[in-house]
C-alpha cells in the first residue's frame, strides 16, 4: 500500500448517535475520491464530550462534527472559534490546525445551499420553530444573505431571546419573539417556515403544533431532521400543497464543507446524497 495503513479518523460525536446518517454520506465521499480516511459515529454523552476530544486530540483526529446536544457545550473544549462559530456561538464542526481544534458552524451554510435554488432569501420573512444550535447558525446565515424579517417560536422565552440578540448582530432585519403556543400560528406573510427542533428525529409519527391551516400553497417548509427524510411535519405540508425542503440538502451541503474543511478536498455532492437516499430507501 501506498499510503500504508494507517488511515485518517474524523467522525461525529452525539447522543443518540444511532439515527445520524451522516456517515453514510461522508464515507460514499472517501471511498469515491479514493480517500483513505475513515468517518466514526460515536455515541457520546454530554458528561463524557470533554473525554471524548481529548481522545480525538490524542489519536489526531483530523476533524468531528458536534450533533445534538453538543454544538454549544464543546465551545469551552476548543483553541479557538472561525468567525461563523463566534458570531452564531455553536459549533459543529471542529477542524484540526497544526496542534489545535479550531470550531466552525457549516449547519446555516449547508441550509441555505438547499434553500436558494428554489427560493432566494432577499427580502424574505422566515420563521424558526426552535432556537437552539441548528437555529442559531440558520438564522445568522440567513440574515447576512438579506431576508428582512425573522420570526423565532420557543418553548423557551429566554432561550429565544438569546438568539434574537445572536440574530440581531448579524445585521438589520427584523426580529421578533413569539410564544410556543398549543397550537403555533403562522402569520400570512411567512415566505418560509423552518423546523430547527429535534422533534421527529427517528420518528416519523412526532408532530410539530402547527396550526393546519397554517400549512398554505405558496408557503416553503424546510425541515433540518434529516432521518426520516420525509418527517411528519413535511408530509403534512406537502399534502396541503406547500413547497417542502428535507434535511438532507443541508445535510449534504455542510457535509462537503465539513470534508473541504478538514482534507482541502471538493466533493461530489451528488456522490454523497445518493448515498443518503440509497440507505434510507
Amino acid at each position: 500500500m501506498a499510503g500504508g495503513f494507517k488511515a485518517d479518523l474524523t467522525g461525529s460525536f452525539s447522543t443518540p448517535c444511532h439515527d445520524n446518517p451522516t456517515v453514510v454520506m461522508v464515507e460514499a465521499a472517501y471511498r469515491h475520491h479514493n480517500m483513505d480516511w475513515r468517518y466514526i459515529n460515536a455515541e457520546v454523552q454530554p458528561d463524557g464530550l470533554a473525554s471524548a476530544i481529548a481522545g480525538a486530540r490524542a489519536m489526531g483526529w483530523r476533524g468531528f462534527n458536534l450533533s445534538m446536544p453538543h454544538k454549544v457545550s464543546v465551545i469551552p473544549f476548543l483553541d479557538g472559534l472561525g468567525e461563523s462559530a463566534r458570531l452564531i456561538n455553536a459549533v459543529n464542526c471542529v477542524v484540526r490546525v497544526n496542534d489545535q481544534l479550531i470550531g466552525e458552524n457549516t449547519d446555516g451554510k449547508g441550509f441555505l445551499s438547499s434553500l436558494t435554488p428554489i427560493h432566494k432569501p432577499e427580502g424574505s420573512h422566515v420563521m424558526l420553530l426552535g432556537a437552539g444550535g441548528a437555529a442559531r447558525a440558520i438564522a445568522v446565515e440567513l440574515i447576512l444573505a438579506g431576508i428582512e424579517n425573522l420570526t423565532i417560536v420557543n418553548r423557551s422565552s429566554s432561550r429565544a431571546n438569546e438568539l434574537k440578540k445572536i440574530a440581531d448582530a448579524a445585521g438589520n432585519a427584523s426580529i421578533r419573539v413569539m410564544p410556543w403556543e398549543t397550537q403555533i400560528s403562522v402569520p400570512d406573510d411567512v415566505d418560509v417556515l423552518v423546523n430547527c427542533t429535534s422533534i421527529g428525529l427517528g420518528d416519523a409519527s412526532a408532530t410539530i403544533p402547527v396550526a393546519s391551516s397554517a400549512f398554505r400553497k405558496n408557503l416553503i417548509v424546510a425541515d433540518v431532521i434529516p432521518n426520516p427524510p420525509k418527517t411528519h411535519f413535511l408530509k403534512t405540508a406537502q399534502e396541503a400543497g406547500c413547497r417542502t425542503i428535507d434535511g438532507l440538502g443541508m445535510l449534504v451541503g455542510q457535509g462537503v464543507l465539513g470534508i473541504r474543511y478538514w482534507s482541502q478536498i471538493d466533493v461530489d455532492s451528488h456522490v454523497m446524497r445518493k448515498a443518503l437516499i440509497d440507505a434510507f430507501s
